[in-house]
């Protein structure tokens, strides 16, 4: 078995179900650095001690070319006494500090050892003086941000499985009825497998804009645009869902609004997303407004507003996470956090403003065109 390499990284070989690094492998740091520690100490109080000596001598010399004692060439017994005992005051002194800003270093460098293993509960005890205090805080709040990191990646790979597992279920059932002979191989049949299949794309494509935004990694192809004009082909898509739906869809966008430099694709998807969740949270015979208006600063302000059932002060605040819903969304959680990634990449900020059943307003701001 190949011997445990001495770096935080668990190898791929090591078991999962045992602690990284070994229990032992652990021990053996603290007790270096405590080796370490007291050596540092040692040493300190010598040099300090010899420093002492060397002063009160050449204090006595001084004082002894001056005439300001008798010089017999050598310090009498009174001055050796005097001069041991502000060594042994100044060898205290020194040692206690050393403990003072030993231990604190030490602290941490236990905490990093179980940090490095994937243990992000722990925290440093804050405590020394005042700049150990100060990195025991960074590092804590480091380390907060880890455990945030962490959760936030194990509750993506838990969505993300849950997503992905229910057109995958539905497939598999229409696949395994039609082996069986339960279902015809009708177009009915396979026109919903197919339908399935386009869940899938959709997810994995919303997935990958998703990490590419996020990463900065997302190129934007910007042109000189009409927001104006850009929404109202927007709703024009959508003018027949709002029909079928019994609702009003209308826009609001002046035909002198300054172009802009965005990348089209982008903010189409952006408005896309916005339309498709107020659509389908907005009941009959309700409405659907989009406004679009110039901001003093020279950008654009696009408002999506509709009149459902609004949010409440928690949903508001966590509309745009990853996988987010409502408890009447059938979505897949994903539209406003890629709607709020890519404003983002554009340079813009987008947020949202509701009350609890008096509708919702979406609201994103782009930049003007830098020249």
């Amino acid at each position: 078995m190949p011997r445990p390499p001495c770096g935080p990284d668990r190898p791929r070989w090591w078991p999962e179900n045992e602690a990284w690094p070994p229990p032992i492998v652990q021990a053996r740091r603290r007790a270096g650095r405590r080796r370490f520690f007291r050596r540092a100490a040692v040493v300190l109080l010598i040099v300090l001690t010899f420093s002492v000596y060397g002063m009160a001598t050449l204090a006595w010399l001084a004082a002894a070319k001056l005439g300001l004692v008798a010089s017999s060439g050598l310090p009498t017994p009174a001055m050796w006494f005097v001069g041991g005992i502000v060594g042994v005051g100044v060898t205290v002194a020194a040692f206690a500090a050393t403990r003072r800003i030993a231990m604190p270093i030490g602290g941490v460098l236990d905490v990093i050892d179980r940090v490095a293993g994937g243990d992000y509960e722990v925290r440093v005890i804050e405590r020394g003086p005042p700049p150990i205090r100060a990195l025991a805080r960074a590092f804590n709040a480091m380390v907060a941000r880890l455990q945030d990191h962490d959760r936030q990646r194990r509750d993506l790979m838990a969505d993300l499985a849950h997503e992905l597992r229910t057109p995958l279920t539905v497939m598999q059932g229409k696949l395994e009825g039609l082996l069986d002979g339960v279902y015809q191989p009708d177009a009915k049949q396979l026109t919903e497998l197919l339908e399935e299949t386009h869940v899938l794309s959709r997810l994995v494509e919303d997935l990958r804009t998703l990490a590419l935004s996020e990463s900065g990694a997302l190129k934007l192809e910007k042109e000189a645009t009409d927001l104006g004009d850009l929404a109202r082909d927007a709703v024009h898509a959508f003018s027949g869902e709002a029909a079928a739906r019994q609702l009003t869809l209308s826009i609001d966008a002046p035909a002198d609004l300054p172009p802009i430099d965005v990348d089209p694709v982008r903010i189409r998807e952006v408005l896309t997303n916005l339309l498709s969740n107020a659509l389908r949270h907005t009941p009959a015979n309700g409405s659907v407004a989009v406004h679009v208006a110039a901001e003093s600063d020279g950008g654009v302000s696009v408002e999506v507003r509709d009149t459902g059932r609004g949010m409440t002060p928690e949903e508001v605040a966590r509309a745009f996470d990853r996988f987010y819903k409502g408890s009447d969304s059938r979505g897949t959680g994903l539209g406003l956090t890629i709607a709020r990634s890519l404003v983002t990449a554009h340079g813009g900020e987008i947020r949202a403003s509701s009350e609890d059943g008096r509708g919702t307003t979406m609201r994103f701001t782009l930049p003007k065109s830098e020249v």
